[in-house]
């Protein structure tokens, strides 16, 4: 037999070294895991796809949860989300690959190759043209911030019905209402002109298309744009959850409007979509698109927007991405420019919180990315529960926009759609500063000690302003003696016309000239208004909330008995009484 020799000591140094560092892994994808899996739990998503890439290579795919709320089937790598505004990024490299096929110019007139449709000329199209550049980097002055999509089964617009707002088409016609390249706004209708003008200029379906030069040469072989997607590929997917995690009726929705809305992938996927962008840039052989094209689509053309993604960062950190929400998905991507790094995240939930910019921070940390936030957590002071109660609440963030703050273990709490989501740790009596963010809230009070708002310190963005309290916790407090059981009914029958919508509200009493206006088209839900409950009501009188062009001097919380259960629902009322807006809440 054959004695085998011992290793040398460089050998086993190496293996030392080696073994190391694949423990290391091993306890750092562990925490990342139980991470992960946390802020699932603390946000209900039902299922979680992620890639990061490190080194211009996927490092690591890993897959979380389930494809739909009751647990039964588990998300896999291969699992099919619908990506989104993603999908604009991807569709932004099949134009800019007709662009170096001089198939496309930049900052050509759209029109001179559209052939299906023509952008409607007027006063604002004079002198300046919508041209492809003005569309990728949503400067064209095009309408229809973006698409709703059409419920399965349903009659399906074409591009054209829906450029031009045309039944079956659910939105406006897509127009150009200011000059184009005077300003910056986001236009998921401009992106619909773009999938026509490719269209119009291959004369090839549009996923056939974006699949032959874009998805196959970039090894994505789990994504398509095809809409609606054929039945051996419906099995593939996960569905798609509302904010209040209620499935989409169908599991989830068409988007003829595929440039904008309708690419169905992995992220995995989108990760060789990232690393495919990042070669280009270093000009390696093989790329979708050349260096001096990609170099363009990743420069600034207005508000930190390039051509089809954003950017972040300065000339040594630069990254791009994008986010993208569809009826019950979510997803985000972000890449470095040139130092291989980055990270997909996709889910099934409509989710407003800030869980998957933790989910990247987090990654970004345990990786030492360059680039991102290292938040030390803030040293906390004691405070009493009494005070600490009297904090929470709700708050007008931005005209429309509620922020409410929930206390537990000596902490706020943001709640995001019923959920947990942000923490604040008091540093002062009345000052709360975040664990994700360089925010801090300064509680005021009024004479008697009554919470008013709080003024809002963000030290990234550089600005402070003043937040007013629109009141407590629906379920803080007991039904109680209403003040005015009178208006009640009266209430009652605004709502009901609100809901409705039609010559039902343009006929209705007890309403503002704003909320006819904005309500016209009535709302879906609560469909059913049985009866309310009184359970608060709070003078708000001079803390600047306006809603629908009204200024609401108080807002009285209803216990709701409709076809939601487990609701309140806020009433906001002008000085004369007259109902300009609701809110439902479930706290």
């Amino acid at each position: 037999m054959t004695i085998p020799s011992k290793p040398s000591m460089k050998n086993q140094r190496l293996f030392l070294i080696l073994s190391f560092l694949v423990v290391v892994f091993h306890v750092h994808a562990d925490g990342l895991d139980d991470f992960i899996r946390s802020q699932m739990k603390k946000r209900g998503i039902p299922g979680l796809s992620l890639a990061i890439i490190q080194d211009g290579k996927i490092l690591k795919a890993r897959a979380y949860g389930f494809t739909d709320k009751d647990g039964k089937v588990p998300v896999t790598t291969n699992t099919l989300f619908q990506a989104g505004s993603v999908s604009k990024s991807v569709a932004a490299m099949g134009a800019l690959y007709l662009v170096g096929q001089n198939k496309l110019l930049l900052d050509e007139n759209v029109n001179a190759r559209l052939k299906s449709w023509k952008v409607p000329d007027n006063e604002f199209t004079n002198d300046k043209k919508v041209t492809l550049r003005g569309i990728l980097s949503h400067t064209t002055g095009l309408t229809v911030h973006g698409f709703p999509g059409y419920a399965v089964g349903t009659e399906m617009p074409s591009v054209v019905q829906i450029l031009d707002g045309i039944a079956p088409a659910n939105t406006p016609p897509v127009r150009v209402d200011f000059i184009p390249g005077s300003r910056w706004r986001y236009s998921g209708g401009g992106y619909t002109v773009m999938q026509q003008l490719m269209v119009d200029v291959t004369g090839a379906g549009f996923p056939e298309f974006m699949k032959d030069n874009v998805l196959s040469p970039l090894g994505m072989e789990n994504s398509t744009y095809q809409q609606p997607l054929p039945p051996q590929l419906a099995k593939l997917t996960a569905n798609g959850h509302y904010a209040n995690r209620r499935v989409v009726e169908g599991r989830w929705h068409v988007y003829p409007e595929m440039a904008a809305a309708g690419l169905w992938t992995t992220p995995s996927d989108l990760a060789r979509f990232a690393i495919g962008i990042q070669n280009a840039y270093a000009g390696k052989p093989g790329s979708v698109l050349s260096q001096s094209i990609t170099r363009q689509m990743l420069t600034d053309q207005k508000n930190r927007d390039g051509l089809g993604v954003f950017l972040q960062g300065d000339s040594t950190t630069l990254r791009f991405g994008h986010s993208g929400r569809d009826e019950g998905f979510d997803a985000l991507l972000t890449a470095s420019v040139d130092k291989g790094q980055g990270v997909v995240i996709m889910i099934n939930a409509n989710d407003n919180s800030l869980m998957m910019g933790r989910i990247v921070d987090f990654i970004a940390d345990y990786f030492h990315w360059d680039g991102f936030p290292v938040r030390a957590k803030p040293a906390a002071v004691a405070v009493d529960a009494e005070t600490l109660t009297a904090f929470e609440g709700r708050y007008e963030l931005f005209n429309n926009r509620m922020v409410t703050f929930e206390a537990e273990n000596q902490r706020l709490f943001t709640l995001e759609d019923g959920f947990v989501d942000e923490e604040f740790v008091p540093v002062a009596t009345n000052t709360f500063t975040s664990t994700d963010r360089n925010v801090s809230v300064t509680f005021t009070a009024d004479a008697d000690g009554n919470v008013t708002g709080f003024t809002l310190e963000d030290k990234d963005q550089g600005y402070e302003r003043t937040v007013p309290r629109i009141g407590p916790l629906a379920n803080a407090h007991k039904t109680t003696a209403d003040p005015d059981p009178s208006r009640t009914p009266r209430i009652m029958a605004a709502l009901q016309a609100m809901v409705k919508g039609g010559k039902t509200l343009e006929e209705a009493s007890g309403l503002t000239l704003g909320a006819k206006r904005d309500f016209a088209g009535g709302m879906p839900e609560p469909e059913t208004l049985k009866s309310l409950t009184f359970i608060h009501s709070e003078n708000v009188a001079g803390r600047g909330i306006q809603r629908h062009g009204s200024d609401v001097s108080e807002i009285v919380t209803y216990r709701l008995k409709s076809n939601r259960p487990d609701t309140y629902i806020l009433v906001h009322l002008t000085s004369d009484g007259l109902v300009t807006d609701w809110d439902l809440v479930e706290k």
